[in-house]
């Protein structure tokens, strides 16, 4: 009986070793397999995920994990290759912006420098250009410094309760004589009770000067300006809208991105650096709100400005 039982525990013990020893076997040729394809993974950089077919419980969850960490590491890769893209295109097309107007003003220089005996009046009117030329490097400049500055957090805004209304009001009269000498027709709608947003000031005045500059550059063809403010209760949006040939769906996503311009933006009839519309995006999200795009070309192109309201104190 004894004994009986003696080779039953052999043979139980035997058979606890062997699925052991095969379990190991499996582990460490799964193990060696994926050290494979991890190595041919690095090596040749391909979006591939780690495939291994197994019932080992302790792996699986390792395997899944390895695979998110492939991922993350991917797209990292994908958008570090996109950032450069954006960076050289953005590099290629500010050398072009301050390379065409200092050009101008080389122009007008030489034509000062050879030609000593320009009447008065032709001097002082190229000394005019080139002083507007030299203006427009200048705003340039500018602009790629505070955006510079806002996207390293640099420039600080602070926020406070502001009535919308008056800001509104105020920075589309700005315009008043512009959008009349180009005969555009101006709808506003600015609700009587005054809406509270949270926000600042001076950076919403320049969201919608960025914003009316941009109806009158890109939509003078339909003539038409709108200045829209409404409310739910939550929020507070404020739209401003044009008339004119619009943005297809294939750049609606993109006209926030630093530097893009569309095909003919870079024509004399639509010169633009592309910056105007990045800084107004990081001037809202800076205010804790969203800017949407919508387009609909010679219907509407609208750019709505979404901010947190606030209840004015009784």
């Amino acid at each position: 009986m004894a004994l009986a039982i003696l080779v039953v525990l052999v043979v139980v013990l035997a058979v606890i070793v062997a699925v052991q020893f095969y379990a190991y076997r499996a582990r460490s040729a799964n193990l060696k397999h994926i050290r494979n394809q991890l190595n041919s993974i690095i090596t040749e950089g391909t979006n591939e995920k780690l495939l291994v077919f197994t019932s080992d419980q302790a792996l699986i969850p390792v395997l899944i994990e390895m695979n998110r960490l492939l991922e993350d590491n991917q797209q990292r890769a994908a958008d570090f290759m996109k950032m450069e893209q954006a960076m050289r295109k953005m590099i290629s097309n500010i050398s072009h912006d301050l390379k065409t107007p200092l050009t101008v003003v080389l122009g007008y220089l030489e034509t000062l420098h050879l030609h000593p005996d320009t009447s008065e009046e032709e001097r002082k009117t190229l000394q005019g250009k080139v002083y507007a030329k030299a203006n427009e490097v200048l705003e340039l400049i500018h602009k790629f410094f505070d955006l510079a500055r806002l996207e390293s957090g640099d420039k600080r805004i602070e926020l406070s309760p502001v009535d919308i209304n008056e800001v509104s009001r105020k920075n589309i009269l700005a315009f008043y004589d512009t959008l009349t000498a180009k005969g555009f027709k101006v709808l506003i709608e600015i609700p009587d009770n005054p809406l509270l947003v949270w926000g600042n000031e001076e950076a919403l005045e320049r969201i919608l000067n960025n914003l009316i500059s941009n109806a009158i550059q890109h939509g003078g063809e339909g003539k038409t300006l709108g200045l829209t403010l409404r409310a739910d209760d939550d929020f507070v949006y404020m739209e401003v809208w044009d008339r004119g040939k619009g943005i297809s769906e294939l750049h609606q996503e993109r006209v926030f991105e630093r530097m893009y311009t569309l095909e003919d933006s870079r024509n004399k009839f639509f010169q633009g650096s592309g910056l105007g519309l990045t800084i107004t995006k990081r001037l809202v999200e800076a205010q804790e709100g969203v800017i949407r795009i919508h387009s609909k070309p010679y219907e509407q192109t609208v750019f709505t400005v979404q901010l947190k309201r606030l209840s004015f104190s009784k």
